[in-house]
């Protein structure tokens, strides 16, 4: 763990479940805020800001996935699902959200650690994003990168990115005009525990052409390369 103690709130109806992931987080050095439905998640997460939150999709007075949607129209916490749900409709439609993460029950502990470990990783860069770096900005068109400072313009206007969205953009134009694979893109993002989850990278690839692109039916920056995975193109003139 590093030194600063990191803080999660727990959000699960089922009173063995939680206590039994509380007690794994905790051994692992964590911080753990526990809630039993969804109204008790929203207010310990305006009191108390944690860095990551686990929401169950099914708690009463509020479910995890209006909380989810709450908590990503002002922020961009991690945030890792757990359902029962197992579905690729059901997993895109969690995703489209704005969840990180997507843990299906039953699961092992150890499972839920090495994401709750990527998922802390991928927002590490906000941490250090307020120490004076040099500038490293890459300009392809219209669109403005800096990878060093983290901060993203699209004609001069700065795009709001979250750390998943920023990670995966910087991977991509890190190797301009190469294709990087599903697999190698969830595992350098995600982390080494990914490669099969081509969903994830759909529905992140989505918003940031929403967000990047002019037209993001038709992309000019992030192209796909049908059933081998993505590149980013450098245009040379506006």
């Amino acid at each position: 763990m590093p030194a600063t103690l990191k803080r999660i709130l727990l959000a699960e109806d089922e009173e063995a479940l939680r206590d039994f992931v509380s007690r794994n987080l905790r051994a692992r050095g964590f911080e753990v805020l526990e809630a039993s439905n969804g109204l008790e998640a929203m207010a310990l997460w305006q009191q108390e800001a944690p860095h990551l939150l686990i929401l169950d999709v099914m708690m009463p007075r509020m479910d995890g996935l209006e909380v989810c949607q709450r908590v990503r129209q002002s922020s961009t916490v991690p945030i890792i699902i757990l359902t029962a749900l197992d579905s690729e409709r059901d997993k895109v439609a969690t995703l489209d959200l704005g969840a990180d993460d997507y843990l299906t029950k039953p699961f092992g502990v150890e499972e839920l650690l090495a994401r709750v470990r990527a998922a802390l990783r991928r927002t590490n860069w906000e941490e250090t994003g307020s120490l004076p770096a040099v500038s490293n900005a890459k300009h392809f068109g219209e669109l403005e990168v800096d990878l060093a400072g983290h901060v993203v313009r699209l004609r001069g206007e700065e795009i709001r990115l979250s750390p998943t969205e920023f990670a995966l953009l910087k991977q991509l134009v890190t190797n301009a005009g190469k294709v990087l694979t599903h697999r190698m893109l969830l595992q350098s993002i995600w982390g080494p525990e990914y490669g099969d989850e081509a969903e994830y990278l759909r529905v992140y690839i989505n918003r940031l052409r929403h967000k990047l692109e002019t037209d993001s039916a038709n992309p000019r920056y992030l192209l796909t390369e049908p059933g081998v995975g993505y590149r980013f193109v450098a245009p040379t003139s506006n």
